[in-house]
């Protein structure tokens, strides 16, 4: 909490004073953010996907009952991410894990998001284990303009079959009237071993800087941001080396990328634990026109990892990672095995005649 208020201090010290120090500007912040769901899955048998291999499946008894707290809970971190600097919602908020449309209308209309008049961008994906990726957005700050989502093809090194993965999802919208382009990802696992399984994830990266160049090739200014579960850190090979994200914005090239995660990486800090070790998989980057210091339009502010304390195993094997939703074939009561992650973005609110002589009467 310190040290959430220390930088909202140097905020309000640093951007909301301008040039001239009697002249005081006012911004609106947004918060974009990422979470995986962890096996968001319904209680009913769907007999086209492997459905049956879930957690929720496993569960015999008060299956509904363990349904309805899994998608509040779900709701509840939905709905804390970024409120105590923005006392709002998330603007937009990249989801994976999840099975099917249906999920996401449910937790879109529990009571502590149904106000917010959530819209939901969602494709079926191939994926074998029956989960998918998906947009929500607040519709009064973000309106679609287009949707697309584009497939993974990858194969068994061993049989050369199609291995059937998670498609990435392209959304272009309108963000309080500015164009932004968002893509949610949702990488190869890797299982097998990461060294094994590094290719699938290098063709996801390579899959996803594809679509980050045409859209640069028709707006070489797009303001781009890719976030998901990329079962790779920062320094692995498929955000490094394919995409050449950088860890500092004065390094970022016209076209490429910035990754806040990665210092975050560096000191220690993960998204989820396994075996005694931290993993910093979730993650959100941007591109360079988000890093302009021209606060008239959005501009990427801060980055951080949700792990607020509520969110934290405090006993057993998992004790100190994630609180996850499942174990040993149960409900826990928990959330996700995963933190979320978020970052900010900010805009100088334009005032008018009227909305200035109230200012200066004290109305404000």
């Amino acid at each position: 909490m310190k040290e959430l208020k220390r930088w909202i201090t140097a905020l309000l010290i640093i951007i909301f004073v301008g040039v001239n120090a009697q002249e005081k500007k006012r911004f609106k912040i947004h918060t974009i953010a990422f979470y995986n769901l962890e096996n968001l899955f319904d209680t009913i048998n769907d007999v086209t996907k492997n459905d049956e291999a879930s957690p929720m499946m496993e569960i015999k008894a008060n299956r509904v009952e363990i349904y309805k707290k899994k998608v509040h809970n779900m709701a509840s971190v939905i709905a804390d991410v970024g409120s105590e600097v923005t006392n709002n919602t998330p603007a937009l908020v990249g989801v994976c894990e999840i099975e099917n449309v249906n999920v996401l209308e449910d937790v879109v209309n529990d009571p502590l998001l149904l106000g917010k008049d959530y819209g939901i961008v969602h494709f079926e994906s191939p994926d074998n284990r029956g989960i998918d990726v998906g947009l929500l957005y607040q519709k009064s700050l973000f309106q679609v303009v287009s949707k697309s989502t584009h497939a993974l093809k990858i194969y068994d090194d061993t049989s050369r079959k199609r291995i059937n993965t998670r498609d990435q999802l392209l959304v272009t919208g309108q963000l309080d009237g500015e164009t932004v382009h968002v893509i949610v990802n949702h990488w190869p696992s890797r299982r097998g071993g990461e060294s094994r399984s590094r290719p699938k994830r290098v063709a996801a990266a390579k899959l996803n800087k594809r679509l980050m160049d045409s859209l640069q090739s028709i707006d070489p200014y797009a303001k781009i941001i890719t976030m998901g579960d990329l079962n790779d850190n920062p320094n692995n090979a498929s955000v490094k080396d394919v995409l050449k994200a950088q860890r500092k914005k004065e390094k970022v090239d016209f076209k490429g990328i910035y990754n806040p995660f990665i210092d975050m990486y560096k000191k220690g800090l993960g998204t989820g634990g396994y075996r005694d070790s931290w993993s910093l998989f979730d993650q959100i980057m941007v591109t360079k026109p988000l890093l302009e210091k021209d606060y008239t339009n959005w501009t990427y502010y801060k980055a951080g990892i949700f792990n607020k304390n509520y969110l934290i195993n405090k006993k057993g094997r998992w004790e100190g990672y994630p609180f996850r939703s499942f174990a040993d074939g149960g409900f826990t009561g928990g959330y996700s095995d995963h933190f979320p992650v978020y970052i900010y973005l900010i805009k100088e609110v334009k005032e008018d005649n009227t909305t200035e002589k109230k200012r200066i009467k004290g109305n404000f």
